[in-house]
């Protein structure tokens, strides 16, 4: 509906007749353009939209989000995780890359920030069940390569150790 007011025509390789397939960058830009008559003329009951002070519309995430997301802030997962593996006496550290690896399957799983614990207990359920058999491990790295064959296993606490 914005992008017939805009004028903007969404066909081409990639898109259909009504422009459901439109990239999510580009959703968010018209998005961004929605008046009130856009919501009306999409179904809304006018007296509903009359009553909306102000309309905003969201960005989609970015990898770069994603992994603010998992470090900064104070309940972060990978904070979580690092408390966890202390307590069973093991420093647990996160390469940059890996960071990286684990953002992109949660932005291909397209729930936004809720793939994102999904993706970490994927990844680190079988270390946090089999840490606590293993005493040898003092210090751990989860590095890229881990993370893309999910080889976060009990043979790897037996190789750290």
């Amino acid at each position: 509906i914005i992008a017939q007011r805009l004028g903007k025509q969404l066909i081409g390789f990639g898109s259909e007749v009504d422009g459901s397939r439109v990239k999510n960058e580009r959703r968010a830009d018209f998005l961004a353009k929605v008046t009130p008559d856009d919501l009306i003329e999409y179904g809304m009951i006018p007296e509903f939209v009359g009553r909306l002070p102000i309309l905003a519309s969201l960005q989609p995430l970015t990898e770069e989000a994603m992994i603010q997301i998992l470090t900064e802030p104070r309940n972060a997962l990978v904070k979580q995780y690092q408390k966890f593996f202390q307590m069973e006496g093991c420093e647990l550290e996160f390469t940059r890359e890996a960071l990286h690896v684990i953002a992109e399957k949660a932005l291909k799983r397209d729930t936004c920030a809720r793939a994102l614990r999904s993706v970490m207990e994927e990844l680190m359920l079988d270390l946090m069940y089999h840490l606590p058999n293993s005493k040898r491990v003092r210090d751990l790295e989860i590095t890229r390569e881990m993370v893309e064959r999910r080889d976060l296993s009990l043979s790897l606490l037996e190789k750290a150790g």
